[in-house]
């Protein structure tokens, strides 16, 4: 086929360049600085010496602007002529304020996030400082500010508020130029604070984290002519194998020989060779069981013979979010060292309608033995997934597996773009997964799997068929499908990411597209529930 792009997938836009001092330092004459707005009308005391250099122009200006403090608040101060700033801001830091519901005064347990922000329903204090982080970076752009000195009162709050002003930073500008390209926008954050050394040290660690993000962001975002199987696991091998991944992929005449004809069905119709990418991370002991990461990578999705209507067709290009995300996975965990045995499966195809397509009523087998009556070519992400999964768990006999995917269209129908599904055999790695999700701002719900539900997948021509029957719970039954492929012993959990790999708008950390969701969770998850129960 065509010759590989030269550059795909790039992953440095929106480079910010992050500096932590130490409390004498200070911005030059005519710099930039912000500040934190307190909760009593006053600045936070780690700003206060500034105000009095200032004779109290900024508490004046909190009590003047109405400021509550409040994670969001981002404005810019009037300052006296002789001050030697050029420009001064006030931000909130801390979380939206709770209050006791309507009509229950007395009940102290009934609370509820006033006036939330639409990316959380509540926030912990350093997620508070994150999204002041990414609110400040927005301001700060479109005020022209290159470079700014922000004072914040601990190490902690310090690496969350610069984590999340790294990640709202990134956008996708590989393939534009002129104006739109070289305009203005922050470019170095300074951050004033007591204990710059725990600050330098655990940012490094987020840096590599959102690193995965931003990969993961890059790879969705590319056009489909730009990424397809073969330049995707280019873009892999070259990011992930200086990172000590070993990076290798299965070609068409391999998965044949391994029975992968779910996968292979799918990829029939279109020019471009298929591919399961095969991205293995050894960091804990060399006798302990790695977690397995499985994501789906339909590079483009027309429906196949069942084809989509041409309305929004083109935002099917991220319909490989779920490989998308597993890639930028091990980018984060193999970046910062983590102490763990990872392994990242993805299935990558294209889902094209041409005269050799797949077709409905078309039987195929599946690695596993298991015969599949397809009986609508646009639930093909299942098909890619059965296979991939099989591979994992026969391969790697991991410890537990989780699978990411822009599965259905009901999923967002369920849940929005708020929350992704999460359908688990295991209680436990449920648990964890929702744990870490919460942790990092990327929320998961738990949904059902029931016996009732997997007899509407049966097929009277075959094993199994693709879809149930008409419009119910097609969430629910397209993850029944997928456990159809995993063996009990196995703790698995299936997440569907339909609703929030893309955003049509920005938000707190993300600016409009690619979302890169599942990076930071699978990260925390393998950080708080491998890693830590590994050491005790």
């Amino acid at each position: 086929m065509a010759v590989l792009p030269e550059k795909v997938a790039d992953i440095s836009a929106g480079d910010l360049a992050v500096r932590f001092h130490g409390r004498d330092g200070a911005p030059p004459s005519g710099g930039v600085i912000a500040v934190p707005a307190g909760a009593n009308g006053r600045v936070a005391s780690a700003a206060r010496r500034i105000d009095a250099r200032l004779d109290g122009a900024l508490g004046r200006a909190i009590t003047a602007r109405g400021l509550k403090g409040r994670a969001g608040e981002a404005v810019e101060v009037m300052l006296p002529r002789e001050s030697g700033l050029s420009r001064a801001f006030l931000y909130g830091l801390a979380a939206p304020k709770t209050t006791t519901a309507p009509g229950d005064k007395d009940n102290k347990t009934a609370t509820f996030p006033k006036n939330p922000p639409p990316s959380a329903t509540e926030m912990t204090t350093t997620q508070a400082a994150e999204r002041a982080g990414a609110v400040l970076y927005h301001t700060l752009s479109g005020a022209n500010v290159e470079e700014v000195w922000v004072v914040v009162g601990d190490a902690r709050l310090a690496v969350s508020l610069a984590e999340g002003a790294l990640l709202r930073s990134w956008e996708f500008s590989l393939h534009t130029r002129g104006s739109r390209k070289e305009r203005r926008r922050l470019r170095r954050l300074n951050i004033v604070l007591n204990d710059t050394r725990t600050a330098t040290a655990d940012f490094k660690q987020r840096e590599a984290i959102a690193r995965g993000v931003f990969f993961a962001r890059a790879l969705v975002s590319e056009p489909p002519n730009r990424l397809y199987p073969e330049s995707f696991v280019a873009a892999a091998r070259r990011e992930l194998s200086p990172l000590g991944v070993k990076v290798s992929a299965l070609d068409e005449k391999q998965m044949r020989r391994l029975g992968m004809g779910a996968l292979l069905g799918v990829a029939q119709g279109s020019v471009r060779e298929p591919y399961l990418l095969v991205m293995e991370y050894r960091g804990g002991a060399a006798s302990a069981a790695p977690v397995a990461l499985v994501g789906k990578g339909v590079c483009f999705d027309t429906g196949g013979i069942s084809l989509k209507p041409a309305g929004g067709m083109e935002e099917m290009k991220y319909d490989m979010a779920g490989a998308a995300a597993v890639t930028g996975a091990m980018m984060s965990i193999a970046g910062r060292g983590a102490r763990a045995n990872v392994v990242g499966i993805a299935g990558l195809v294209e889902n094209m309608p041409d005269a050799g397509a797949q077709r409905p009523s078309d039987i195929v087998s599946s690695a596993s033995g298991h015969t599949i009556e397809v009986l609508n070519t646009d639930a093909e992400g299942r098909l890619v997934l059965a296979d991939a999964l099989w591979y994992a768990q026969t391969k790697f006999r991991p410890r537990a597996m989780v699978d990411l995917a822009t599965l259905t269209g009901a999923m967002v129908v369920a849940l929005g773009d708020f929350y992704a599904g999460c359908f688990s055999n295991s209680d436990e790695l449920s648990r964890d997964l929702l744990r870490a999700g919460r942790a990092v701002q990327e929320r998961l719900w738990r949904m059902p799997l029931d016996a009732h539900y997997d007899r509407m997948m049966d097929s009277r021509a075959a094993d199994v068929q693709n879809i149930g029957g008409g419009r119910m719970a097609g969430s629910v039954t397209a993850a029944q499908f997928l456990q159809r492929f995993v063996d009990a012993q196995v703790p698995w959990a299936h997440l569907d990411i339909a609703g929030v790999a893309w955003s049509k708008r920005a938000l707190a950390a993300t600016a409009f597209g690619a979302t890169g969701f599942g990076v930071r969770l699978l990260d925390r998850y393998v950080r708080e529930s491998v890693e830590r129960r590994g050491r005790r």
